[in-house]
């Protein structure tokens, strides 16, 4: 016994005599006395183990792995020493921000893995080490290296059953177990949770803290998209990159895992890093646009991987950047031109012409009819998404503040993004256009709207995410009553393959593929199709295959 006072009760049963210097305490091994109480046997009091202890209790095959190089130690206690059956994997969820549940510090933090609270730090005066002791909790995870420690001995314990652990809080991916992701064999592979329930990685639910659904949607859509989820799911972020571009690869990362404990995850670490980087612009609590919060959060990923204003810079302007003419007139009145003409571009007259990058085309919506009809198929206006899309045919025509202009494409991204403008102010109130866009799933030929060589990569686009709005019956927005749905593709492909999710929030449920089109789309990703079909598994297909 260490001469300056008893250890607490909880530290009997592996060690009374821990070092001052901090080294591991002599290993003990436990014996059941005849009252069914356990009582320790000092390795240095008792010689070794063999000479003293029944041969039904000595384990000669337990390697020591956590020896420190001392030729006498060769022996591990079992791991019921060692406090591993107190760990209570239902109550252990990682996805909140990694502050003290007493000093709300983050540095040096630790999970307790009998009641799942964080705690900071882990010596004597430490409130890891004082729930240890007043709550009998004694096994914790550092949550910055993952390695366990038996408090408040303060030993490293190294256990194969822990590994599951390490993999919940810091997933990792290899180029081979992300390759087939995109494909529909990744559909027959279901995972289970700690209840046994099946659940599909990547398809999970996203937990609504209070009203984060509209960022929800967007980090669905995002993480769907394969260069960049497959960017941010073989990352490993350790040195002094950003705080928001590992929190996000962090989130990616779980909501791929196989080997989820539960089949939902909270973004709440994420999003309290956004509130932090946008100022309190984009707060938790507070409703807001999807499509401005993906704005920012493009513009803002983008700098933090090191991206510039040059093309292909970045993850971000490699996927989704693209570039568009735009060419505007003056617009001049004829003395001769009739009420109901439109004006007109004057090839005669001045046309300035500009090339601009963009991340995502902003789609306009007829406006819907004042007077409804009594027809029921006419209620709802509904608009086709070539009619559309015909804005970027370098041909039509819009007015706006005295000038002319019309839009064609000059370069077109990998995956394009599409953002339905429906919502627009008035000085009253702010509208909402329920137009509806109808829209194939697959085979949208963009190559009307483009304007480049014969070697320009293909045209053909097939829909990959469709987020939609909905919100009480009318044309002005409610904002408190407003829901954010997102549809994600699976597998891909078409046919039977192909499935789709709707998911909102924590409810993940397979829906129909003619019904996506029935709601008020607002965003929409597409994809280039690849001119190499695939195979089942996700790999292009060889002339043999063919």
């Amino acid at each position: 016994m260490n001469s300056k006072g008893a250890m607490p009760s909880s530290a009997q049963t592996f060690a009374q005599s821990a070092s001052v210097d901090g080294e591991r305490p002599a290993k003990r091994a436990r014996v059941e006395s005849s009252a069914g109480q356990f009582q320790s046997v000092d390795e240095n009091e008792h010689g070794s183990y063999g000479s003293t202890m029944p041969d039904a209790i000595v384990n000669d095959d337990f390697e020591d792995t956590y020896a420190t190089g001392s030729a006498s130690s060769k022996h591990e206690p079992k791991a019921s020493d060692l406090y591993l059956d107190t760990i209570n994997r239902a109550l252990l969820d990682f996805d909140f921000e990694k502050v003290c549940s007493v000093s709300t510090s983050n540095i040096n933090t630790y999970g307790c893995l009998v009641c799942g609270k964080y705690f900071q730090g882990r010596g004597r005066s430490s409130y890891a080490y004082a729930h240890s002791i007043h709550d009998d909790h004694h096994v914790f995870i550092n949550l910055e290296t993952a390695k366990v420690y038996v408090l408040p001995d303060g030993y490293h314990v190294s256990d194969p059953s822990l590994e599951d652990i390490s993999f919940v809080l810091n997933p990792t991916f290899t180029p081979a177990s992300i390759s087939g992701l995109s494909s529909p064999a990744h559909l027959l592979k279901p995972s289970y949770d700690l209840n046994n329930r099946p659940y599909i990685p990547g398809y999970i639910g996203l937990n609504n803290i209070k009203r984060n659904d509209h960022m929800n949607v967007i980090i669905h859509s995002l993480l769907h998209v394969p260069p960049l989820r497959d960017h941010l799911l073989l990352s490993n972020f350790r040195g002094k990159e950003p705080e928001l571009l590992k929190r996000f690869a962090t989130l990616a990362k779980k909501i791929w895992n196989p080997r989820l404990f539960k089949s939902q995850v909270s973004p709440h670490e994420f999003l309290q890093e956004v509130n932090r980087a946008s100022g309190g612009k984009f707060r938790l609590e507070k409703q807001g646009d999807p499509v401005e919060f993906l704005g920012w959060l493009l513009n803002h990923l983008h700098k933090e991987m090191g991206g510039s204003r040059k093309k292909n810079s970045s993850k971000i302007y490699s996927t989704f950047q693209g570039e568009l003419r735009m060419e505007t007139q003056q617009v001049i009145v004829r003395p001769d031109a009739t009420g109901n003409e439109k004006p007109k571009f004057d090839i005669d007259r001045e046309i300035k012409s500009a090339v601009s990058p963009f991340l995502f085309l902003a789609i306009d919506l007829p406006p819907p009819p004042l007077f409804q009809d009594a027809v029921e198929k006419n209620i709802i206006p509904q608009v086709s998404i070539y009619s559309v899309l015909a804005k970027y045919n370098g041909v039509s025509t819009q007015e706006s503040a005295g000038q002319l202009r019309r839009y064609k494409c000059q370069r077109l991204p990998p995956y394009i993004i599409l953002h339905y403008k429906r919502f627009t102010n008035n000085v009253f109130v702010e509208e909402k256009n329920p137009t509806i866009v109808t829209f194939p799933l697959r085979g949208v030929d963009f190559r009307e709207y483009l304007d480049a060589p014969p070697s320009h990569p293909p045209t053909v686009y097939d829909l990959i995410v469709n987020v939609t709005h909905e919100s009480v019956a009318g044309t002005t927005r409610d904002k408190e009553n407003t829901t954010w749905k997102v549809h994600l593709r699976a597998g891909g492909g078409g046919g039977d393959g192909e499935k789709w999710f709707q998911i909102q929030d924590l409810i993940v449920e397979e829906t129909r593929k003619e019904m996506i089109f029935l709601g008020e789309s607002v965003l929409q990703i597409w994809e280039r199709r690849s001119t190499s079909p695939l195979n089942t598994d996700g790999t292009a297909k060889t002339n043999a295959d063919r």
